[in-house]
């Protein structure tokens, strides 16, 4: 990689500014940002939300790379090796780095779309962009008590419904599967954090099965589209209804692997990279929620981070992009000995406000559905509102769910990442551990 050497990065969120940072003084940078707003960090959405932060809290450092915002990639020409915008310019690049994050899901609900249009009726978002938690904001600032419904119980649900009821709205969390965030804890971890939401005035529905939006003519909704729609109610399958001002929909994102697909580059669920983060053209990369690195899709802000520290080493080491083995034919590999990306021990960390003394965080990380023949430990304490469960697999830890107080969690994390062998699996899981 040199100085002369054109980097075009397509995504200005965490994954591409980190990557431009990194790459430092050693190419020619230029991000495309589709996004009007000063790049920010997408995770911290939630207390913006919540009130906790303004919004420039969240912005990221500036990378040293030139930064166009407000510009979208509309195609990508791997003969010319030009990137198209929808604002009529084009981009050359050497190398080409696709950052495009993920879209929310959206879910297909009755009356979320009239049969000749794509508008989302007022007062339905979905809860993934700036402006959409701007827009959020605004609607319980100006209706105090507004009634929200959040549609999906994960992890981003819960933290849209989370920050709603904090903000004064009257929030209902629907979730369809037996529990919250059902991907993340088990029953008795999941059970804790609904006691807790409850605490703070959320009315949960789990197992239900949300059938369709009501709406009405918009016209007598301040500041909304006369000519539009706005929603009234969430129905469920049951037929009962959920009055509604404001509807979330946290159903989960999908990696935004368009602009690859029309360039003929091989997608399964994400983007198909190798060890060294290479697409099948070894003049383009893909990094973070867009990217699938050994049939995984990440969708966390920690493997976005480690996958841009180590593609701009890739770069930094100066491997040409037409070497012998560059690029992957779809089976995500790539060169053994090459410096390169060998996959992330993801932790998810979620700060929840607190219905009472203390604080009241989640920590999930590794397998925490244990397999025959592994040990399971687990502490509780009731008085203290604290749920503690690891998995142990011979004498390594595995995985774990710690709900509560996370003094430990810092002492658990470092033994699972490293891969060390249990000398005192009690003191690990004691506060004494997480120093």
């Amino acid at each position: 990689m040199t100085s002369k050497q054109r980097v075009v990065v397509i995504g200005a969120g965490l994954a591409g500014l980190r990557f431009a940072a990194r790459l430092g003084a050693g190419a020619q940078v230029r991000v495309l940002g589709e996004e009007p707003h000063l790049p920010y960090n997408r995770v911290l959405l939630a207390e913006v939300l919540a009130g906790r932060y303004a919004p420039d809290v969240t912005a990221l450092p500036a990378p040293g790379a030139t930064v166009r915002r407000g510009v979208r990639a509309v195609r990508i020409d791997r003969a010319e090796q030009l990137v198209h915008c929808d604002d009529g310019s084009a981009e050359a690049y050497d190398t080409l780095v696709l950052a495009t994050g993920s879209n929310p899901v959206l879910p297909p609900l009755r009356g979320l779309f009239t049969p000749c249009g794509r508008e989302l009726p007022d007062g339905v978002h979905a809860f993934r962009t700036m402006d959409d938690c701007l827009a959020l904001s605004a609607a319980v600032a100006a209706r105090p008590g507004v009634r929200a419904v959040v549609i999906g119980g994960g992890l981003l649900g819960v933290s849209a419904a989370r920050a709603l009821a904090e903000r004064g709205a009257q929030v209902v969390l629907a979730q369809q599967g037996e529990r919250l965030m059902e991907r993340q804890l088990d029953a008795d971890a999941s059970e804790l954090l609904h006691a807790h939401l409850a605490a703070l005035g959320i009315e949960i529905h789990t197992q239900c099965r949300v059938r369709g939006l009501v709406t009405s003519p918009a016209a007598a909704r301040p500041g909304a589209d006369p000519e539009g729609r706005a929603v009234t109610a969430v129905e469920l399958a049951d037929g009962y209804r959920l009055d509604a001002d404001l509807v979330v929909l946290a159903c989960g994102v999908r990696p935004r692997t368009g602009l690859a697909l029309a360039a003929g580059l091989p997608v399964r669920t994400g983007i198909v990279v190798d060890d060294r983060l290479r697409t099948a053209d070894p003049r383009i990369h893909a990094i973070g929620d867009c990217a699938e690195h050994a049939g995984r899709v990440y969708g966390l802000a920690g493997p976005a981070l480690e996958q841009a520290d180590a593609l701009a080493a890739v770069l930094a080491a100066g491997a040409p992009a037409d070497e012998a083995d560059a690029g992957t034919d779809g089976d995500g590999t790539g060169s053994p000995t090459a410096p390169g990306y060998g996959g992330t021990r993801a932790l998810t960390r979620l700060t929840l406000a607190a219905a009472g003394p203390g604080p009241f965080d989640l920590a999930v990380f590794g397998e925490t559905t244990p397999l025959p023949g592994d040990d399971v430990v687990r502490l509780t304490d009731a008085t203290r509102r604290t749920y503690r469960k690891v998995v142990v697999r011979g004498d390594r830890l595995v995985g774990g769910v710690l709900l509560g107080e996370l003094s430990t969690v810092g002492a658990l994390a470092r033994s699972w990442e490293g891969d060390q062998p249990l000398n005192d699996l009690t003191h690990l899981l004691t506060d004494d551990g997480g120093s």
